[in-house]
């Protein structure tokens, strides 16, 4: 199963997966309201302000398994909005380890970060960039959103506005790609 079809439920209640974000460059966070790393919050909902149109999202995944995640979806809810200002998709709290790890957790925790580690996460707010073609990064969570090497991938993995010419803009036909003037 890739990721894109691993069911996933949004902080509303509704069933989804991750394929209506398969075109997109993902950023996918464990998160708590009540962690000292909260503040990352603002850095993500920045990133999502920021790339939000050319095809990135942050995916908020609550967990209490450190123990620092309110009770309810509806307070969690509450508390993004209100505090941080999150409009990026959230999703319900789910086990980011252990045997009832959710299935999402379970693939993405597969990938080595930087020093080569794979396996458990280690706290609130580890990232995981997904891209498009399916490719996963991981970034611990001392790793603030706005990092070079985050932002580098990001920027790396967006779909980029068509390029220009002074008469216009160029346009991809045929099975080569041929590149003619729109």
């Amino acid at each position: 199963m890739s990721l894109n079809e691993i069911p996933v439920v949004t902080i509303d209640g509704e069933p989804t997966s991750l394929a209506r974000y398969a075109d997109k460059v993902k950023l996918i966070v464990n998160v708590a309201s009540r962690c000292g790393l909260s503040p990352q919050y603002k850095k993500l909902e920045q990133l999502q302000q920021t790339y939000g149109e050319r095809g990135f999202t942050v995916l908020g995944f609550p967990s209490n398994q450190f123990l620092q995640e309110l009770g309810s979806s509806a307070a969690i809810r509450q508390f993004c909005s209100t505090t941080y200002g999150v409009t990026f998709p959230m999703f319900e709290k789910i086990k980011v380890n252990g045997r009832s790890q959710h299935p999402l957790y379970a693939e993405l925790t597969k990938t080595a970060d930087a020093a080569g580690k794979a396996g458990r996460v280690k706290w609130n707010f580890e990232k995981f960039v997904v891209t498009p073609a399916g490719q996963v990064h991981r970034f611990r969570p001392q790793v603030e959103p706005d990092a070079p090497e985050i932002l580098a991938l990001i920027e790396s993995s967006l779909r980029h506005p068509p390029e220009q010419r002074p008469d216009g803009p160029w346009t991809t036909h045929g099975a080569c790609g041929a590149r003619t003037a729109g």
